[in-house]
């Protein structure tokens, strides 16, 4: 008798903290998760350069975005379809990324895609992607796929029917770009597949050189972001590969394309930017970590014969420096934004992937009452 009269107790508890008001109960974070599946046979590698080259582009268009007063958590995932190099058998797709807040990793397997002649299983990867992804399970929060490819949309064992109404049953918006004419795109089933999802149709060139415009803010955020990435304390050895990741990622941004370095690192100089898992400043700031409880051999060189309290001061003072020329960086970076609206007065439009994608995504988050910028 007394277990169940505490079992009918904890029953009505949790009846009771369930009914309180959203402002009674812990703030959960909200969540932006998009999913972008690429065609990456043999044709498509214009759509490859224009995502590696674009991706902080889309990405710093929730640097603002808040969504009850609360900045969303931003998971990126990314799958290849349609390659000749991948397994028959498992539908020629792979996952590259999972959702995740780590875009240096999602960038990194960007830039290691390779293209090669294949099948496009349209309907199998969104079905991949739907039954493998950690997607919420909250209807506010904001969940999208960007499917992009140039073959009829009909091909491969999986009817796309099925799988965008799988994903749709789940609340994922499902968003088609098809890389060709846009009639074409709408007789080979790419249109129907975004409007079963409440998702957008679009069509894009995807060899289309994305136009790029030099500021006269890039070269002193170039410099800035440079000093910002000695304000990083890796520790541990996962912390030093992803240092070394950053920086890497940032060569291969200013390589392939100037504006996407500064748009890089004005993704870099936002709130959006965790790095908590590796980097000191940021694990103690949030409290995934202490100073002096970091074992001596985890820490860098130049910290390790540090106290708690020498520990504590020198991760505050880089905490300083990164918090004063990520301000700079994002004036800047507004400034940057300015210039080029000014000489270009209508930006990427939605013939290229990044234009398609933001166009879409932003209409989307609105309807999911998220406040962009």
């Amino acid at each position: 008798m007394k277990t169940k009269v505490i079992s009918i107790t904890f029953q009505v508890l949790v009846a009771v903290l369930l009914a309180l008001p959203a402002s009674a109960q812990q703030q959960r974070k909200p969540l932006i998760q998009m999913a972008i599946l690429l065609d990456t046979s043999g044709s498509m590698d214009g759509l490859i350069n224009q995502a590696r080259t674009q991706l902080w582009k889309v990405v710093n268009q929730f640097v603002a975005t808040k969504k009850d007063g609360v900045r969303p958590e931003l998971q990126v995932a990314v799958y290849e379809y349609g390659n000749d190099g991948l397994p028959a058998n498992g539908g020629y797709l792979r996952m590259v990324s999972p959702l995740t807040t780590d875009l240096d990793a999602v960038s990194e397997a960007l830039f290691a895609l390779k293209t090669n002649g294949g099948s496009e299983h349209c309907g199998q990867v969104i079905q991949a992607a739907v039954n493998g992804l950690s997607w919420s399970p909250s209807p506010a929060d904001l969940k999208v796929i960007f499917i992009a490819g140039n073959e009829p949309f009909t091909q491969g064992p999986v009817d796309f029917r099925q799988a965008v109404k799988a994903a749709i049953a789940k609340g994922i918006m499902v968003n088609t770009i098809f890389c060709g004419n846009r009639s074409e795109g709408e007789n080979s089933g790419w249109k129907e597949g975004a409007q079963l999802a409440d998702g957008s149709f679009m069509a894009i060139d995807q060899n289309r050189q994305v136009l790029e415009i030099a500021a006269p803010q890039d070269a002193e955020i170039r410099r800035l972001n440079d000093e910002l990435n000695r304000t990083y304390v890796a520790y541990g050895a996962r912390g030093k590969a992803a240092k070394a990741r950053m920086a890497a990622q940032d060569k291969k941004a200013e390589s392939a394309a100037p504006a996407a370095a500064a748009e890089r690192a004005a993704f870099k100089s936002s709130g959006s930017y965790g790095a908590g898992g590796w980097d000191l400043v940021d694990a103690v700031k949030e409290g995934k970590a202490k100073a002096g409880d970091i074992p001596a051999e985890e820490l860098p060189e130049e910290m390790r014969g540090m106290n708690a309290e020498q520990q504590k001061a020198y991760l505050a003072e880089q905490q300083k420096k990164r918090a004063e020329l990520q301000q700079k960086i994002q004036k800047l970076a507004e400034e940057r934004r300015k210039y080029i609206a000014e000489k270009q007065k209508e930006a990427a439009g939605a013939d290229t992937l990044d234009g398609a994608m933001i166009q879409s995504v932003r209409e989307q988050a609105k309807k999911k009452a998220f406040q962009l910028e």
